[in-house]
């Protein structure tokens, strides 16, 4: 098997044919070339290459000339450039542009094979690094937002356009609804992509140490500070910081957090200097911010400076439609990773699924799916694989549904309509109110008030 392969180019076919037969006898893929004209058809034509090693001085170009051109066509494959007549100038200059390395003509064989390993490696490395940018790419791009539904093309319509702003991004929705994943998607499609996406849960992290993991501290600065360590802002630096749950944040810190959103700058623990920083927030709660400012529990200035741009992710019970093209995706994902051949679901186990109450959203419906799959002896998913709390809710809508209930209409739709209906009767039109008690956010109950026409 090739250790890789590399392109030389020098018009001297002697010496040519002797760096070719020495890297080749190291298990190397050779192409050689006379010119520079020759040695761009190569490159063209075999995308293999790694590596270019050139002579300065062509019949028809220079070294550096064709370093700089590769470079610029070809970021990832290396160049290593030989001169019969070295000077410190030329090399120098030579490693500004990207050169590899910059060698002599004459200099022992084993110089030219340890830097060539070094450079392949390097080129190597550089393939993964990307590789892996673009399978992260892929995994948080939008296209990776399932779902068809009017309420999830909305969200997604809306967080494209504001993903290449620089702006302050609050997306706001239940539990397990995908908060994090279109925040992913969000720093995919902006500028800042390949800079880093840091996330940290606020809710996770006691007072202290959540101010110490997003500020950093110096070392001595506090009893067990025995090193200088860096805080997630400092980590998120030209990238993303995405704040999930920041509705736990307690108003102390809440007051650090505005003033670094105001100055992009911030005073670690120990430190007498402030230390500047370049990052985009993204914030993520399931909680009513509003109401949680009327309860002094959040800063009303911290609100309005984070919801810039306020993005509702839709619960999935408002997405029912979306429902078997997620079901469909997690039994193809869980049947390749748990290595059984299930195809799809029945249809009464799909409508168990789209008559339950997504309390736990899409988070939920992924773990029943995993549980099916695992106990599935067949190669399609019955109803007899759901939990019984699925079974037993299914039991309960359908005894509200029957034609005793006082409803005139069996639907799920009717019965929430009614529900709202009974509950701003309760609080007198009051919609904040009403929208605690529902257990649902505000701009979701302004959307059923218009959707019911109440």
């Amino acid at each position: 098997m090739s250790k890789g392969s590399i392109l030389v180019i020098d018009d001297e076919e002697k010496l040519r044919q002797l760096i070719a037969r020495i890297l080749e006898l190291e298990g190397y893929t050779i192409y050689q070339a006379g010119n520079s004209y020759k040695g761009f058809q190569m490159l063209e034509q075999y995308s293999d290459i790694q590596l270019v090693i050139t002579d300065v001085k062509l019949p028809d170009d220079n070294g550096i000339a064709i370093l700089e051109k590769v470079k610029a066509k070809y970021p990832f494959c290396e160049v290593i450039v030989m001169t019969a007549y070295g000077t410190i100038q030329d090399g120098v200059k030579a490693m500004k542009l990207g050169a590899f390395d910059y060698l002599t003509k004459g200099d022992e064989d084993e110089q030219i094979v340890v830097s060539a390993e070094r450079a392949i490696e390097k080129a190597k490395m550089q393939h993964r690094i990307q590789s892996l940018e673009n399978q992260v790419y892929t995994k948080f791009n939008f296209d990776n937002i399932l779902g068809e539904s009017k309420a999830i093309k909305g969200a997604i319509s809306l967080a494209q356009r504001v993903a290449t702003a620089n702006t302050s991004v609050l997306l706001e929705g239940e539990t397990g609804t995908g908060k994090e994943l279109f925040a992913q998607a969000i720093h995919q499609a902006s500028p800042r992509k390949g800079k880093p996406f840091v996330a940290i849960n606020c809710s996770a992290f006691p007072k202290d140490l959540l101010e110490s993991e997003m500020f950093g501290h110096k070392k001595g600065a506090f009893t067990g500070a025995t090193f200088d360590k860096k805080g997630l802002f400092e980590e998120a630096n030209e990238g993303t910081l995405f704040l999930d749950e920041i509705g736990e944040m307690n108003l102390d810190l809440q007051a650090k957090m505005l003033r670094v959103l105001e100055t992009q700058s911030f005073i670690k623990t120990g430190e007498t200097k402030p230390t500047h920083v370049d990052v985009r927030i993204v914030a993520a709660t399931n909680r009513n911010l509003l109401q949680e400012i009327e309860k002094e529990h959040f800063r009303s200035d911290l609100y309005y400076r984070l919801s810039v741009f306020k993005i509702e992710i839709p619960p999935l019970r408002e997405r029912k439609e979306d429902i078997g093209i997620l079901v469909n995706f997690f039994v193809h994902h869980f049947s390749k990773t748990i290595k059984k051949q299930i195809k799809n679901s029945d249809k009464e186990f799909l409508e168990k699924l789209k008559n339950y109450i997504w309390k736990g959203n899409i988070r939920e419906l992924r773990n029943v799916i995993e549980r099916a799959v695992i106990l599935c002896d067949t190669d399609i998913l019955t109803v007899d694989l759901l939990p019984n709390e699925i079974l037993f809710a299914q039991k309960e809508i359908e005894k509200i549904s029957t034609p005793s209930s006082n409803y005139t209409e069996s639907s799920l739709s009717e019965i929430e309509k009614q529900h709202i209906i009974k509950v701003l009767n309760q609080t007198n039109g009051n919609k904040t109110e009403a929208a605690k008690l529902l257990n649902i956010g505000l701009t979701t109950l302004y959307r059923k008030i218009e959707e019911y026409e109440l």
